[in-house]
């Protein structure tokens, strides 16, 4: 009798704690959560995340995975900030950032966010290493059917490659600037995945507005989702860094205010010539959303062709990734680097002129690419959301 009743306590304990568990107001819990760096990716890691609770407190922990179920006995508690954003309707939303420090290279963590009592889920990153091959997934344009189509080829890419170390999304990542559903349905589609991969965007044409003054206007949903080193020019730091990884400096540069803007173009180039001339790494890589390089003979990109691709050429740049033609395109444009890519993600999709310089091309697909550094060659795979190779190549080290 005495073991029944301890089973039988044992029983309703477990089911108050699940009855809990089952009527805790979703909104209370921490959503939207979002990896990015804001520092060396070695030693630190940034998350944010919406929050509707009203409490003061902004935390998040930290332990070194140990495959221990007991996490938060080791945890390190980490106090972060907020941010108000204000959505197209009116409606004011919070979010809150945390930044992760002191940490070990090439080290797997865990980690959840909160405010001590609504909690994530406990979630896995790892931080970079100091050396050695890894490997990144790279996206063209998102924008439209994010929930029901685009899900697909982000979904794929982590299936393929599920220790990639960062997604690369090269603008266009909705299709409304501001429209809150559009981000909803771009962190549905995306699931977890950014929970354990970090995101590294470029904003694209869509993420843009002019205000009443005409002035261009950056979705402000960018700033809060997508906290990125501040190491752009002043100004232009939302959207306009570098991050160096292990061997690899990724270089993010705003093409639609180069297109749209004379300053903003000449501001940007001055920057990108000084980012190069300073790196001292093998890899560079350049990401933006229009290209220099146009799949479509009425969308030439000039000011990018006479004042960007000198740049790149002279300091040897080894790829530049693109979006914008919502077409998939490959060359190199007369010499062996660097090499220009434009892809497509999303469900939209133009037509491509065949006879014009691309070396590889297709329309009418969804893709995604793989892109694996080693010590000596850059190893480029693109893929059809069958898991089918469409594209390779590999490029070798300068």
């Amino acid at each position: 009798m005495k073991i029944k009743n301890i089973l039988l306590s044992l029983s309703l304990s477990g089911c108050l704690l699940t009855s809990q568990a089952q009527t805790s107001p979703q909104s209370q819990l921490p959503d939207r959560i979002m990896l990015t760096w804001s520092a060396d990716p070695s030693t630190t890691q940034t998350v944010s995340w919406r929050s509707f609770n009203p409490s003061d407190k902004i935390i998040g922990q930290i332990v070194e995975e140990q495959s221990n179920p007991e996490l938060e006995t080791a945890a390190l508690t980490v106090t972060g900030t907020q941010d108000l954003l204000k959505r197209e309707t009116g409606a004011s939303d919070v979010y809150r950032q945390v930044t992760f420090t002191d940490l070990k290279p090439g080290t797997i963590y865990a980690y959840r966010v909160g405010d001590g009592e609504n909690w994530s889920s406990w979630n896995q990153f790892r931080t970079a290493d100091q050396k050695g091959d890894f490997s990144f997934i790279y996206l063209g344009d998102a924008q439209n059917d994010l929930r029901s189509r685009w899900s697909r080829s982000i979904r794929k890419a982590f299936q393929q490659e599920p220790n990639a170390r960062f997604i690369v999304h090269a603008g266009d990542l909705i299709n409304r600037t501001n429209t809150d559903s559009e981000w909803g349905e771009w962190y549905e589609g995306a699931g977890f995945i950014h929970q354990m991969i970090p995101a590294v965007p470029t904003p694209g044409n869509h993420e843009y507005r002019r205000d009443s003054l005409r002035n261009l206007v950056l979705d402000p949903h960018w700033k809060v989702q997508f906290p990125m080193p501040k190491n752009g020019p002043e100004g232009f730091q939302d959207a306009v860094y570098y991050l160096d990884y292990q061997d690899l400096r990724v270089i993010s540069l705003n093409s639609q205010l180069i297109m749209l803007d004379s300053l903003a173009a000449i501001t940007q180039r001055d920057w990108l010539e000084k980012t190069l001339a300073s790196s001292k790494k093998t890899w560079n890589i350049v990401v933006m959303h229009h290209p220099v390089y146009s799949t479509a003979k009425n969308r030439e990109n000039t000011i990018l062709m006479e004042q960007f691709k000198p740049i790149f050429d002279k300091y040897g740049v080894d790829l530049v990734l693109q979006g914008h033609d919502h077409t998939y395109a490959r060359g190199a444009v007369g010499s062996q680097r660097p090499v220009y890519l434009l892809s497509v993600a999303g469900p939209k999709m133009y037509d491509s002129d065949s006879e014009r310089w691309m070396e590889k091309y297709t329309s009418n697909t969804q893709l995604y690419q793989v892109i694996r550094i080693t010590n000596d060659k850059i190893h480029f795979s693109s893929y059809k959301l069958t898991g089918e190779l469409f594209d390779s190549f590999e490029l070798p080290k300068k």
